[in-house]
């Protein structure tokens, strides 16, 4: 069985507006002039067929007067980079896309199911106090629009916590930036495609952070090719990042959103280890600087031996070359100056 497959259709021709607006304010001068004219003239002692003629017409005028405002629903206005979903008793019509004051069909009807949807994101909410949570607002008090933007804009997700690849919960926050690219898709493939597109956020998210570990770690593999290497969330966010956008890109393909970048905005251990984990890395830098500092040591000991050698400046045996070699160690590998203590004798 096939599928059938709404595409999107541009509606071209209608920015008459302006126009049309003028033609109804005529329309009801007309009419409110016909009012008035005809109820004036079925006082005057005419023939039957005249005064008939004339409260047609009084009629006609009145139910215009009346119903006359319906016309000043087909009016549209679209500022740039808007669009407008049209359906005419619930069928797709075509979409209204760029600025400019439209006519059309005054019992048509825009749809924008995320219309009262409101997400952390740029362009939503005029003064949301929640800038750390992507939970939806059902509550808004602004009158919901059923236009829909085709700007550039701006997830802010909220941030999660998740085990890396070693189990270690680290909580991460990402910011996905996003645009409508299909109207056709976003209105009619899903229920909500602004909380479909925060859903789909936090799954990749999940997804993918949940294959690297937080930092550097032997014998994991981040690329699927069965050879260890040194990926990490901390160390390599351009791929991460990059990896979130196109699994986030993937699975909003059917919605008619294009992702154009994902970035990490928050990244740290999870409170419950963040203590013991800033205590391991402290450690680790300990351990680095003090192996340097030791080889460091070493090499200058082996370059004073082998000048003192080379110059025959004086001989030393083996128990003085070790006494040397011992204190030149204490003095360059001490975390304190050195306290020096002057022999006058001898050590035999």
């Amino acid at each position: 069985m096939k599928e059938n497959t709404l595409e999107e259709k541009i509606i071209q021709g209608k920015k008459n507006g302006l126009f049309a607006l003028l033609g109804i304010i005529l329309l009801y001068a007309v009419a409110i002039m016909g009012i008035l004219v005809s109820s004036a003239m079925m006082n005057y002692p005419t023939g039957n067929i005249f005064r008939l003629v004339i409260r047609l017409i009084f009629i006609l005028c009145l139910l215009i007067v009346m119903f006359g405002w319906i016309l000043f629903c087909g009016l549209k206005v679209l500022k740039p980079q808007e669009a407008l979903v049209l359906t005419l008793f619930g069928k797709y019509i075509g979409t209204l896309k760029g600025d400019g004051f439209y006519f059309v069909n005054p019992f048509c009807s825009g749809v924008n199911p995320a219309a009262r949807t409101k997400l952390s994101q740029s362009g939503d909410v005029k003064g949301m106090n929640t800038p750390d949570s992507a939970s939806l607002n059902m509550n808004v008090q602004e009158v919901a629009t059923k236009k829909l933007s085709l700007k550039v804009m701006t997830l802010n997700n909220s941030r999660q916590k998740i085990n890396d690849c070693l189990g270690n919960p680290v909580e991460i926050g990402i910011a996905v930036t996003w645009r409508i690219v299909d109207t056709v898709k976003a209105v009619f493939n899903v229920d909500n495609y602004k909380e479909f597109l925060s859903l789909q956020c936090d799954s990749a998210l999940r997804n993918i952070v949940r294959t690297y570990p937080y930092d550097v770690a032997q014998g994991v593999d981040t690329t699927g090719d069965g050879i260890a290497d040194e990926g990490s969330l901390r160390g390599s966010s351009e791929i991460v990042a990059a990896k979130i956008r196109d699994e986030i890109q993937a699975k909003v393909q059917e919605a008619g959103l294009e992702i154009i970048e994902a970035r990490i905005t928050y990244l740290a251990y999870a409170p419950e280890i963040a203590a013991v984990m800033l205590q391991r890395q402290q450690a680790s830098a300990i351990i680095d600087a003090r192996k340097m500092i030791v080889d460091g040591a070493v090499g200058m000991v082996e370059m004073a031996l082998e000048r003192l050698s080379e110059n025959k400046t004086i001989e030393l045996d083996e128990e003085r070359k070790a006494a040397m070699v011992s204190n030149l160690l204490v003095v360059l590998c001490g975390s304190h100056d050195a306290q020096p203590v002057v022999n006058s004798g001898s050590l035999y």
